[in-house]
């Protein structure tokens, strides 16, 4: 009881309760904040918006543009490329469905699948 002070309170006791009725305050007056934000904007809303952090508000993201192969303006093709790292196209599909299906069974290491858009001439499929 000496060791504890004149009241017999531990100062380690007496930290963990105060850290705790800390935490409980801040999600109290962060609800209060949130309630307030929500129904109507006034001063003490913004009070407690200087004290309480504000949880991050998640914005839309920016629709992006569909690729080539989203929109289906081209062929998926299967390939192979030679000794002389030239690709030569064997077979064409309109969907990747069909021509993975179609290279499934697949054991030689040159053959492979690959979108190619409309206008692009197949030389992009060698290797340098």
């Amino acid at each position: 009881m000496a060791e504890n002070g004149p009241f017999g309170i531990d100062p380690e006791e007496f930290e963990r309760a105060l850290r705790e009725a800390g935490i409980e305050f801040r999600d109290l007056i962060g609800k209060a904040s949130g309630y307030l934000d929500r129904n109507t904007v006034s001063t003490l809303a913004s009070l407690f918006g200087q004290f309480v952090p504000q949880p991050e508000r998640t914005r839309t993201p920016k629709p992006e543009e569909a690729t080539t192969g989203e929109t289906g303006s081209g062929v998926w093709a299967i390939y192979s490329v030679d000794d002389a790292s030239e690709a030569r196209v064997e077979q064409v599909f309109a969907t990747e469905l069909d021509a993975l299906r179609a290279h499934r069974d697949n054991t030689d290491e040159r053959r492979r699948v690959r979108f190619l858009p409309y206008g692009v001439p197949t030389s992009v499929l060698d290797q340098p």
